[in-house]
C-alpha cells in the first residue's frame, strides 16, 4: 500500500464520527474534571470560615427570615412576650447576640412581640384594697398596668391606702369585694381611691361652759381649730375664761369638716345655766 493510501486513510480517521465523538468526550470530561477541582478548591477554602451574624433585633419576623436564608442562617421562633404599643412580630432578642462569629447553617434563636392584645383578670391581681398605693402601682407596673389617683377619701387609718379601684368608669374593687371577672388590658390604667387623714367630718362638739383651754384641747383631738375669741366683760389678765356661746352651734346632730375653726365667745364670769 503505497504512502499515499496511508495519508488518506488517516484524514478519513480524523474526519469520521467516531473520532469527532472521543475529542469532544475527552474535552468534556477535562471540563468536569476541572468543574470538580474549582468546586474541590471553593468548599476548602470556605470550610470552617465564621461569618459575623447581623442585628435582627427591631426587625419583622418575615423580613429577618428573608435575609437569614440568603445569608445561609436559621431564624427560630424561641419565645413571644406583649410590649405595650408594639405590634406584633417584632425581634426584640436573639442568641447568638448580633456581630457574633458564627459558621454557615447556624440557628438563631429569637424572641418577637406577641401578636393581638392581652389582658388579666382582676382575680388574678394581687391583694390591693387596703394595701399601700405606692407599693401596689410599683407591682402593677410590672405587668404593664398603669395606675393613678381618681382621688381621696378620709380615712381614720394610715394615709395612701387603697380604698376603691376604678377600671373604665367601674368600681372593681372596693371593701365589699372585687369583681374577679372583669379582664384589664395590658398597658390600660386603673384608677385609685385613697385614704387620708384630713378631710372627714365630725359632729360639731358642745364646748359651751368649759373653761378656753379645755374647749381647745378637745377642738384639737376632734382635728378642729379654735377660731375668733371674743371677750365678754371685764377679765384680769390671768383670769380663767369660759365659753358662753360658740359657732357653729351644738345640737348633737350637724356635722363639720375636721380642720375647720369653731369661734368662741368668753367670759371670767361661769354662766348661770352651767351651774
Amino acid at each position: 500500500m503505497s504512502k499515499t493510501n496511508h495519508k488518506e486513510g488517516f484524514w478519513d480517521y480524523l474526519k469520521s464520527s467516531i473520532f469527532i465523538k472521543q475529542v469532544l468526550f475527552l474535552i468534556g470530561a477535562f471540563l468536569l474534571l476541572v468543574f470538580i477541582i474549582l468546586m474541590w478548591l471553593r468548599f476548602y477554602t470556605n470550610h470552617g470560615q465564621k461569618l459575623e451574624l447581623p442585628k435582627f433585633i427591631g426587625m419583622d419576623i418575615n423580613d429577618a427570615k428573608e435575609q437569614s436564608e440568603d445569608l445561609s442562617f436559621e431564624i427560630i421562633v424561641n419565645d413571644s412576650i406583649f410590649v405595650v404599643g408594639k405590634p406584633g412580630g417584632l425581634i426584640t432578642d436573639q442568641n447568638p447576640k448580633p456581630l457574633s462569629l458564627v459558621k454557615e447553617g447556624r440557628k438563631v434563636y429569637v424572641t418577637i412581640t406577641k401578636f393581638g392584645t392581652e389582658t388579666v383578670k382582676v382575680a388574678d391581681l394581687p391583694t390591693l384594697y387596703g394595701n399601700a398605693f405606692d407599693q401596689k402601682k410599683t407591682e402593677l407596673k410590672y405587668r404593664d398596668i398603669e395606675c393613678v389617683i381618681k382621688g381621696y377619701i378620709y380615712d381614720p387609718g394610715e394615709p395612701n391606702h387603697i380604698l376603691e379601684v376604678w377600671y373604665n368608669n367601674e368600681l372593681i374593687i372596693s371593701k365589699d369585694g372585687r369583681k374577679n371577672e372583669i379582664e384589664i388590658t395590658k398597658g390600660g390604667t386603673l384608677e385609685f381611691v385613697v385614704s387620708q387623714k384630713d378631710g372627714g367630718d365630725v359632729t360639731i362638739p358642745d364646748i359651751k361652759c368649759m373653761e378656753l383651754d379645755e374647749a381647745r384641747f378637745l377642738l384639737e383631738s376632734s382635728k378642729l381649730q379654735l377660731g375668733d375669741i371674743t371677750k365678754k366683760g371685764n377679765a384680769e389678765p390671768d383670769a380663767v375664761l369660759y365659753v358662753v356661746s360658740q359657732s357653729p352651734m351644738y345640737d348633737g346632730i350637724s356635722n363639720i369638716k375636721m380642720g375647720e375653726k369653731i369661734n368662741v365667745t368668753v367670759s371670767a364670769t361661769r354662766p348661770v345655766e352651767c351651774n
